[in-house]
């Protein structure tokens, strides 16, 4: 179980080389060949300077991230959050980073004033399914509009009092 030793911060661009490594083990645990690890990294560097994205990583060293983009919703009128990736290396499964991973997405939504965080996932990774749901994402599944997609989407909305408990977690400066 994670405690509050455990290391999770915000990457910023000096971070290139661990949120690259992170993303190809990702692309090879779904035994994809591409994007190639230049590719990546080329995006990554993009991304690290973007103010709608946000890379958090845990581990020390790092052993998984999450990928969070912000954007205005016109149904809201304020900033919606998509959950765009979370990895965490096998060898450190089992240690709640992926929880605390998203749990941080969260309260990072939370901070920026977000209503809501949204997600996709294959309906064939149970284990991410289960987290997401025991985390409060909730399916919005419309068969009429999506077809038979192997892919759910989840939203969780967002109350707007932080949970103190994590709120020393996420204010990573």
């Amino acid at each position: 179980m994670m405690g509050p030793e455990t290391p999770l911060r915000i990457a910023g661009p000096a971070d290139i080389g661990p949120v690259t490594r992170l993303i190809a083990g990702f692309r090879d645990f779904l035994a994809d060949d591409s994007p190639t690890n230049a590719e990546i990294e080329a995006t990554v560097g993009v991304l690290l300077r973007d103010r709608s994205t946000e890379f958090l990583l845990v581990g020390d060293p790092e052993a998984g991230f999450v990928q969070t983009r912000f954007r205005l919703s016109v149904w809201t009128g304020n900033e919606d959050a998509w959950l765009e990736d979370l990895f965490v290396d096998e060898s450190a499964r089992g240690k709640g980073y992926g929880r605390t991973l998203v749990e941080a997405a969260v309260e990072r939504a939370r901070s920026r004033g977000c209503d809501r965080i949204q997600l996709d996932v294959n309906q064939a990774n149970e284990p991410a399914v289960k987290l997401y749901e025991s985390c409060g994402f909730r399916p919005v599944h419309n068969p009429e509009k999506w077809g038979s997609s192997p892919d759910f989407f989840y939203t969780r909305e967002i109350q707007r009092q932080q949970e103190p408990a994590l709120r020393a977690a996420v204010e990573l400066a």
